[in-house]
């Protein structure tokens, strides 16, 4: 079972262009998608995909456009009432596969709001194998809302707390380091910001240099760390190595999710009792195939590659060695 918290779900609409973005023109689109979103619900899409257990949860009120559509989709999922309608976020497509966003902020959450959300993921961290903790907080929430849930579950559950992986960004991530989570999974924008290495440019180009400052957060207590990077691949680093996973160019119609998706198949090979390198590996081959199908969908397994991703070691003393785990190719959205 695999938890996934979203503080600030949306209605994702993607509008696709036929051709380039022009500021201040009037253009025809020639498709346009629409799911819930938010980074923990596209998680818990992918895992359902995958026919892994999982479970979402979100603040929204049950005839929410975002909890209908989870509904309709089959998704379990958990909505604490909050009397107000969760944000719209739209992103729009261009041929090359430039995405341009715009995200509203999302309703005010209040103090008793937030603590039903915290204490729902408390209660329901009992018997989960991981606890995903993602995406960006709405007005209203405590900066350190992540570092708090983390200390709650732990200190509620002792040893049978579940492993807390976090996909955020800014303070909520920033506070969140401290407490030691199991996993993080930033972008190469996000690495730099956190670490202070750098820039996504600079990490994008060399991910030796984005290993390095992943490092940096394994020092202070962090389990593992998988970055992606963008068309670069994928860096993962843990105290005993650090593997680069780079994928076969694609045509990418949208990066909407593609970093959730990641996520989503490093878990699910994590839940199969795979290695490091081969968690990456599938962590790599979501990413791609999530990037190349429209909108905001996420990839069924038997829509990624895996095979195709080359996994090299870049630290010269480690190893890759190969899962004898199969990789499954059915039954992932």
């Amino acid at each position: 079972m695999i938890i996934t918290l979203t503080p600030n779900p949306s209605l994702d609409r993607t509008i696709e262009l036929a051709a380039p973005l022009a500021r201040g023109d009037v253009q025809r689109a020639v498709a346009a998608h629409q799911e819930p979103g938010g980074k923990g619900v596209n998680i818990a899409r992918a895992l359902e995909a995958s026919a892994i257990e999982s479970l979402a949860i979100l603040p929204g009120d049950a005839t929410d456009p975002v909890l209908v559509a989870l509904r309709d989709q089959g998704i379990p999922h958990l909505g604490v009432p909050i009397g107000a309608t969760l944000r719209s976020n739209v992103a729009i497509t261009e041929p090359d596969g430039t995405t341009t966003k715009v995200n509203e902020p999302g309703p005010v959450i209040s103090p008793e709001q937030e603590l039903a959300i915290v204490d729902l993921v408390v209660e329901r961290a009992a018997g989960a194998h991981w606890l995903v903790l993602a995406g960006s907080l709405p007005p209203g929430v405590s900066p350190d809302l992540y570092a708090r849930i983390i200390a709650r579950v732990r200190a509620a559950l002792g040893d049978t707390a579940p492993k807390i992986a976090i996909d955020s960004s800014g303070i909520p991530l920033a506070a969140a380091l401290a407490s030691q989570p199991d996993l993080l999974k930033p972008n190469a924008e996000e690495l730099a910001e956190l670490t202070g290495i750098g820039n996504a440019d600079d990490l994008e180009a060399s991910p030796r240099r984005a290993a390095d400052a992943a490092r940096t957060l394994i020092d202070l207590g962090v389990g593992a760390v998988l970055a992606t990077l963008g068309s670069k691949g994928a860096v993962l680093v843990t105290a005993a190595g650090s593997w680069l996973a780079t994928s076969p160019p694609i045509v990418a119609r949208s990066t909407v999710g593609a970093g959730d998706s990641s996520l989503a198949g490093y878990l699910l090979r994590d839940l199969s009792g795979a290695g490091a390198p081969e968690c990456l590996r599938q962590a790599a081959a979501h990413g791609a195939a999530a990037a190349s199908l429209p909108g905001s969908t996420v990839p069924a397994m038997h829509q990624t590659d895996p095979d195709v991703v080359t996994v090299t070691p870049l630290d010269p003393d480690v190893v890759t060695v190969t899962s004898s785990v199969t990789h499954p190719k059915e039954d992932e959205q």
